[in-house]
């Protein structure tokens, strides 16, 4: 008997305690409803300019119409009234939280619940009370059963500031993560973004207790992270949508004016003032910097608090009306310092369309402190000095902009205010003997990306020729963008005649240095005497014919690449190109061989299956059973029709519009392989603005990439814009990813 009074005893209290619980639940519940209906009383006062009693029966009375509670009624007024991520959230679609059941009647709706949960947020004393008043107003309606609020530091790391839901145990054992650790929190601190984390995932508070989902978000205030919200699920939480995630991340701001501690106003303005006196003390220009938010509270600017005197810049204006170019590398650092507290410093950043600064960012509270240390133009004479330059250049890679010194317009002679001529076009100026070279130093710094020198003759306007020497290196900003070109062009020309005048070592060089020279140009003659003039043309019958050829870099190799363009009796045009197998004297005879062999068939008027058939034989039987690939072309002026074969040569390429595309593969082994070969036709119809690409493979022949990689690439560079046919031909050769040691044919045709 004594047992069994004392069970019923206990359950009595504990039915009392329950009671005693839910009747608290229930104050607290009815006083956040009084609190959301004043609230909503206070917005009608004022919209309908009536007294509080009427407002009062404004607001029944509309509750009683729609069957809805004060409360429901009051959140929306408060909605429509606010503006605010809350008011977003709880209008743009049906009230009740995505993936949440219908609440049962008498519970209030996502609406009530958020603006509820704000109410609490904004009455709570610190995080731990701001983390009851979530859980208990906002999330357990949708079944959450614990929350955790954790405060960010700027190395990363994460201390626990208010939880709801775990014993006090488990949240001793998680007072702090350190730097590193992956948790949850940690990852959406990293990631700055919303992240739901499906079971077991990685440990965190409440890890063996709590088996289920979890969703971590980002607490924001003012564009700052300030911490992270962790909301944690005993099953599966409910389903990831846009809108769900907008109301939660609504959930984690809310947490984040518990963890921003400002001090009254008086203490904030005096710390802007001590931070405006830090930036006038400064004798570099200096900007505190206050984030400027847009409608759905993210930074969208920075507003110039306070500016100094060496940064000439107004006061009370956007950071990019003063510093349009900052709109990209330094804005975004700018506001990732702002949001995470880190410091940024680092040199040679964008500051402007022309030049880079030295520039250190930090955050003090709410706003940031930007101090740059320009680089001028005694910064342009240390790369002078050490580049050894008489003409100084730099272009910006980005907006294309051209700096040059005064020297420079004279050393090209042109006058003052004439538009200084890009280093990409440096080759429409020298003598075409030093063309190769100069192509050569073009690749190298363009293409390649390093540094680079070479000499040549310049060819000015008023018929003077000058011995230049040019030297180039390119300028990457920190993220490994190229940003500039900067070099010098050096006038070597009243040198020559002293330098034979000095010691004997010196004149010694001298005489090698013109040997080498003389062997190169030698080599070049040689070139020049086998093949046509590589910038010959041909501008009738409605085409536009240009040609180039680059011998190998080792001089000495004379190859067997060929081209040609002639009119046959017929009136059609013979566009051929051709590589024989190997170097030396045996492929440059080959070479002589097939490309006359092929302009004395072509007067047949055969078709290029038959000419190719034909120089088979020859190659086999008349020329020491050699190999080579070929191309051959018959273009008809009255119809532009273009008729080809091809044996086992890269197709040509048509650039039409801006679209660059192969012709397609049509059948043919190499020359000189096989006895009784057979060749395919091709036909294409030119039109009016096509240009058609003839090459062999020392254009895009690499030792790392397959021949389709590199194909592709050379589609690419050729589908460019170009001014005229020269130009295309020229960059072609600058920037096509061959990297091996091989002569380059190539015809560009230009339909009229």
């Amino acid at each position: 008997m004594g047992s069994s009074a004392e069970e019923t005893g206990l359950a009595k209290l504990a039915a009392t305690v329950e009671r005693l619980r839910a009747e608290l639940h229930e104050v607290r519940r009815a006083a956040d409803d009084r609190a959301l209906v004043e609230l909503a009383k206070g917005i009608l006062v004022e919209r309908l300019r009536c007294a509080p009693a009427q407002a009062a029966d404004q607001l029944a009375t509309l509750a009683a119409r729609t069957g809805r509670s004060p409360a429901e009624l009051a959140a929306d007024v408060v909605n429509r009234a606010a503006g605010d991520p809350i008011a977003d959230v709880s209008l743009t679609g049906a009230d009740e939280l995505d993936g949440a059941p219908e609440p049962p009647a008498g519970q209030a709706g996502a609406a009530v619940r958020l603006r509820t949960a704000e109410s609490a947020a904004l009455g709570a004393t610190d995080a731990q009370a701001a983390a009851h008043a979530v859980l208990e107003t906002a999330l357990l309606p949708i079944g959450a059963t614990a929350v955790a609020v954790w405060a960010a530091g700027p190395d990363s790391s994460l201390t626990l500031a208010g939880q709801a839901g775990f014993s006090a145990e488990e949240a001793g054992l998680w007072r702090q993560v350190p730097p590193g650790l992956i948790t949850p929190a940690t990852s959406t601190l990293v990631e700055r973004r919303t992240l739901w984390h499906t079971t077991p995932g990685p440990a965190s508070i409440g890890r063996h207790q709590l088996t289920g989902g979890r969703v971590t978000a980002v607490a924001r205030l003012g564009g700052r992270v300030l911490g992270v919200l962790e909301i944690c699920w005993p099953d599966d939480p409910p389903q990831a949508t846009p809108r769900m995630e907008r109301q939660i991340e609504a959930l984690a701001d809310l947490c984040a004016l518990t963890l921003n501690s400002p001090g009254p106003t008086v203490r904030a303005g005096a710390e802007l003032a001590e931070l405006a006196a830090l930036a006038d003390s400064l004798s570099d220009p200096a900007l505190v910097l206050l984030p400027q938010l847009d409608p759905q509270g993210h930074v969208a600017d920075f507003r110039v608090h306070h500016a100094n005197e060496p940064s000439a810049v107004r006061a009370g204006g956007l950071l990019l009306e003063a510093y349009p170019f900052a709109a990209g590398e330094l804005l975004a650092r700018i506001e990732h310092v702002h949001a995470t507290g880190e410091p940024f410093r680092a040199a040679d950043v964008p500051f402007t369309a022309t030049s880079t600064a030295e520039v250190s960012i930090t955050r003090h509270g709410a706003s940031v402190l930007l101090v740059r240390r320009d680089h001028d133009q005694a910064r342009l004479l240390e790369h002078a000095q050490r580049l050894g330059r008489i003409g100084g250049f730099e272009e910006n890679a980005l907006t294309g902009e051209i700096m040059w010194n005064a020297q420079m317009f004279s050393l090209y002679g042109l006058p003052p205010d004439a538009r200084p001529v890009p280093l990409e076009r440096l080759r429409d100026h020298v003598h075409r003997d030093d063309e190769v070279a100069v192509g050569l130093f073009l690749r190298t710094v363009l293409h390649h990306r390093r540094p680079a020198a070479t000499a040549f003759r310049l060819e000015r306007p008023d018929g003077v020729a000058r011995h230049l020497r040019v030297v180039a290196e390119p300028v990457f900003a920190p993220d490994g963008r190229l940003t500039a070109l900067r070099g010098a062009y050096q006038d070597v020309s009243p040198q020559h005649w002293t330098e034979v005048a000095l010691a004997v070592t010196r004149d010694r060089l001298a005489r090698t240095e013109r040997q080498s020279a003389a062997r190169n140009r030698l080599a070049l003659q040689l070139q020049h005497a086998i093949m046509p003039p590589s910038h010959g043309r041909m501008d009738s019958f409605g085409l536009r014919i240009a040609v180039r050829y680059r011998p190998a870099q080792k001089e000495d190799l004379v190859g067997g690449d060929w081209y040609d363009a002639v009119v046959l009796p017929s009136g059609c045009i013979l566009l051929s190109v051709g590589d024989v197998a190997g170097h030396g004297v045996e492929a440059a005879t080959g070479m002589v061989v097939l490309r006359n062999a092929l302009r004395g068939l072509a007067t047949t008027g055969a078709g290029p299956a038959r000419l190719l058939s034909w120089l088979n034989l020859v190659a086999r039987h008349l020329a020491d059973r050699m190999t080579a690939t070929a191309i051959c072309g018959l273009y008809d002026p009255a119809t532009r029709v273009l008729r080809w074969g091809r044996a086992g040569h890269l197709p040509p390429i048509l650039l039409r519009g801006s679209r660059g595309t192969e012709l397609p593969m049509v059948k043919g082994p190499l020359l000189g392989a096989f006895a009784d070969a057979a060749y395919e036709e091709g036909r294409l119809q030119l039109e009016a603005d096509d240009t058609l690409l003839l090459y062999t493979d020392g254009l895009i022949e690499r030792r790392d990439h397959n021949l389709r990689h590199a194909q592709d690439r050379l589609l690419a560079v050729a589908s460019r814009t170009a001014t005229t046919l020269d130009h295309r031909l020229d960059d072609l050769l600058t920037h096509c990813n061959s990297d091996t040691d091989d002569d380059t044919c190539l015809i560009g045709v230009h339909v009229h």
